[in-house]
């Protein structure tokens, strides 16, 4: 496949390159700031791009099988999350390319808790509201998409870099847990649900989740 990815340069952008390039699939990189892709391998075409914008969106999606997004918003800056949202599905909509983003976990209802999400918990720390409002409001403006080909992959609780083991769950709307009630996964491990749902769509306009 031919997949653009946005935000290639970030913690999960990242082992999404490295996951896909392990498949064998060609790859342009795009970041704002070209220079933070410098050390990727040289197959993997590398571009100077904005998610946020319609016409780069646009522009670096042509001829492409899939966009991938793995954008992530510095502090301060969590409204661009839908912002860009907005010009990632305006952009392969004009494209017909298909897209996978990368969302947050705020909006997952938290299993037999009668409906309560991720974000209205008690005790969800005051300092993370801001970018779990934006996900939040991401996810609104996806679902609220109906020209764009378009899935949204929520991760669990806790994403860090850690083991790849393959071996995880998959979900829809609820936070997946573990016996322990732990929400967690490796990115590498979400890296690998992510090209399988490339390679084999089982979401289509629907966001889905990922789980140990």
């Amino acid at each position: 496949m031919r997949i653009t990815v946005f935000g290639a340069a970030g913690v999960v952008g990242s082992r999404v390159v490295t996951e896909a390039l392990s498949r064998g699939h060609q790859l342009i990189a795009v970041g704002r700031n070209p220079a933070r892709l410098a050390g990727l391998p040289a197959e993997i075409t590398v571009r100077q791009g904005d998610a946020a914008n319609v016409e780069d969106v646009a522009a670096l999606s042509a001829g492409q099988d899939l966009v991938i997004s793995a954008t992530r918003p510095v502090p301060g800056s969590e409204h661009e999350l839908v912002i860009a949202a907005k010009a990632l599905l305006a952009g392969v909509a004009s494209t017909g390319v298909r897209l996978i983003a990368v969302g947050g976990a705020s909006s997952l209802v938290i299993p037999n808790s009668a409906g309560t999400t991720v974000a209205d918990a008690p005790g969800f720390p005051a300092d993370l509201l801001p970018i779990a409002t934006a996900c939040t409001e991401q996810l609104e403006v996806f679902r609220a998409d109906t020209t764009a080909s378009w899935t949204y992959l929520s991760p669990p609780a806790l994403l860090e870099p850690g083991e790849r083991t393959g071996s995880f769950r998959l979900g829809l709307d609820d936070l997946i847990v573990d016996a322990h009630g732990n929400s967690s996964i490796s990115t590498e491990d979400f890296a690998i649900a992510l090209l399988d749902e490339a390679e084999r769509p089982r979401h289509p306009r629907k966001r889905f989740t990922v789980g140990y």
